[in-house]
């Protein structure tokens, strides 16, 4: 239900005034019909020791300069440099909290370049109806004004053979200490008909895309086994997946590539929250419904390249692209970053 809030009347302040002394906040709120967190509140900004506790005439007058009192203006005002800099990312796809934190790195001297996540989606939401609030709204990861429930969708998990559990993974994986664990999935298209492959390393948060020929395992095995070969052997020690039937060859990936392969208990998403999170960006390239057989892998690497350029808070604001190249150049010093 709807609430409405109304400011107190001179009429509603006379009788607190005169009611104060012998009456309860409780009743005197039940007497004006009003809430007793109102009448409190209202007792504690305007009560003054020097009038006897309580003055109708006076509270009213400083409410009245109170509403009136000029607010400071936000820092995101339409027009400014500051502004244009947070739609510009906004239109990357950048996230309201990823463009905060690269602020805070770029400026860390001058809080006047700087804006808090919280500030940018009130900015947005604030905005007056037209296409500019509707364009960067729909830059945002959701996109939509209220959640809507998750698509069934086909069932795709089966029993898989020999499936070794999440629950014997080494504890070095779950803690993310050491790189080349992996998380992946696949990112349906219409009618389950296409698919696209993600891939997500768990320490460095790096994002590789993989064309798929169809959504067989098949499909599956041939289009992870190739692209987790062109990672370096040091980066592709293992692999956590759903129980996903496209994964019933999961014993020819490992004999391809050499990497181990977990599965996650059923329905636990949260076992795999990289690739989880990673996927839910990924629709603001990839959106449902569509027929994901039309990109190719050129158009994918951009894909992931977009997003493995973008700050990660949990990467201290640095990029996935640069904590694994980073990475990289330990395991195997002087080579390029490889996707």
């Amino acid at each position: 239900m709807t609430h409405c809030y109304h400011h107190l009347t001179a009429e509603e302040r006379a009788t607190i005034m005169l009611m104060r002394e012998g009456h309860s906040i409780r009743s005197i709120a039940k007497f004006l019909g009003r809430a007793a967190s109102t009448i409190s509140r209202e007792l504690a900004r305007h009560a003054v020791p020097s009038h006897a506790g309580y003055d109708a005439s006076l509270a009213g007058f400083r409410a009245t300069l109170t509403r009136h009192r000029a607010r400071r203006q936000s820092k995101l005002r339409l027009g400014t440099p500051l502004f244009d800099l947070v739609t510009y990312l906004l239109r990357k796809y950048w996230s309201p909290r990823q463009i905060a934190i690269t602020l805070k790195r770029m400026y860390p001297n001058d809080p006047t370049r700087q804006v808090s996540h919280e500030a940018i989606y009130n900015a947005l939401y604030v905005m007056p109806r037209g296409s500019l609030k509707k364009e960067l709204i729909a830059c945002l990861r959701q996109g939509k004004g209220k959640r809507r429930p998750r698509s069934r969708g086909k069932d795709r998990r089966r029993q898989i053979p020999d499936l070794v559990s999440i629950h014997l993974r080494p504890p070095e994986i779950e803690d993310r200490l050491m790189p080349g664990h992996w998380e992946g999935d696949l990112i349906m298209g219409a009618s389950n008909r296409s698919a696209v492959g993600t891939l997500v390393e768990r320490t460095t948060r790096f994002v590789i895309l993989v064309k798929m020929d169809g959504t067989t395992a098949t499909d599956a095995m041939v289009g992870f086994s190739d692209k987790l070969n062109r990672v370096p052997r040091s980066l592709r020690l293992s692999m956590t997946y759903d129980q996903g039937s496209e994964m019933v060859k999961h014993a020819e990936i490992t004999q391809r590539t050499g990497t181990a392969i977990y599965f996650a208990d059923p329905h636990s998403p949260w076992q795999r929250g990289s690739n989880e999170n990673t996927n839910g960006l990924l629709r603001q390239y990839l959106s449902k419904g569509t027929d994901l057989s039309t990109y190719t892998q050129e158009e994918l690497d951009e894909i992931a390249d977009s997003l493995n350029t973008r700050p990660r808070e949990t990467l201290n604001a640095k990029t996935p692209l640069e904590v694994y190249a980073e990475v990289l150049q330990k395991s195997v010093p002087g080579s390029p970053a490889l996707q």
